[in-house]
């Protein structure tokens, strides 16, 4: 069985919630005493853990698994990301009543963007996120971790080619919105509340040349500062709301 270790206090917490098959947890003195929740998830999953001192788990962490980083008093052997197919990504935007909102990473190589993407889009309600699966970072325990667990609740989609997958989404009636500072138009002038699919390019290329021309839309985002461009997560967080903002108009007393 493959498995993934992940570490953490919401990344584990998230998990255990969500249901991912934990194999082995290790826990300090500290967290087993403040965390009420953590105590009653491991007795009810009877989950098999270690109970340690910090020192020690740090030590486990570096010599059992070879990781280091802020533990927060958690380290856990899960088993691997379940990938949602494309097919079945399809097949329930189709039969939901709200439209699409999908969003599409076209190499980006950041895990500390991809985290963020991640958290963003479960808090707007993102369907799924699509990644290629070659030239992007993928998922993993630091994702997890600075996902701050929401890779838990959002699905991801590895595909093998992006503009295979536009195809396939456009023949389902999903409109393609990529950003591009170059020949585009504000991000507010766009009908968001069609099936869309955001499309976020890598950090210093931006999209690539067939997954751009292949946009229905070109967006950018407007700036009266010096600087010229923003974080590919920033960039991707202003664009959910966008879609969220536009679906969920604040209505006036």
């Amino acid at each position: 069985m493959s498995k993934d270790v992940i570490y953490g206090k919401n990344a584990v917490l998230e998990a255990l919630r969500a249901g991912r098959q934990v194999y082995k947890l290790v826990v300090t003195h500290e967290v087993i005493k403040k965390e009420g929740e953590m105590r009653k998830l491991i007795q009810t999953l009877n989950i098999d853990h270690e109970v340690v001192d910090s020192k020690k788990l740090k030590q486990l962490a570096h010599q059992r698994y070879n990781i280091s980083g802020q533990f927060q008093g958690l380290v856990a052997e899960v088993a691997t990301y379940d990938y949602l197919g494309l097919d079945d990504l399809l097949e329930t935007v189709k039969k939901r009543e709200k439209p699409a909102f999908l969003v599409m990473l076209d190499g980006l190589e950041d895990v500390h963007n991809l985290g963020a993407i991640v958290r963003s889009a479960e808090a707007v309600g993102v369907d799924a996120i699509i990644i290629p699966k070659h030239g992007s970072v993928g998922l993993g325990s630091t994702v997890a971790r600075l996902s701050a667990g929401a890779i838990e609740y959002v699905p991801v989609v590895q595909v093998a080619n992006l503009n295979r997958t536009i195809e396939r989404m456009k023949k389902a009636g999903i409109w393609l919105v990529g950003t591009d500072a170059g020949e585009s138009e504000d991000y507010r002038a766009v009908d968001m509340t069609l099936p869309v699919c955001v499309v976020i390019g890598s950090e210093g290329r931006g999209m690539s040349r067939l997954v751009k021309a292949a946009c229905d839309f070109k967006v950018h985002l407007p700036m009266i500062g010096k600087m010229t461009s923003l974080n590919a997560s920033v960039a991707a967080a202003l664009l959910m709301y966008e879609v969220y903002n536009q679906r969920n108009p604040r209505i006036k007393a």
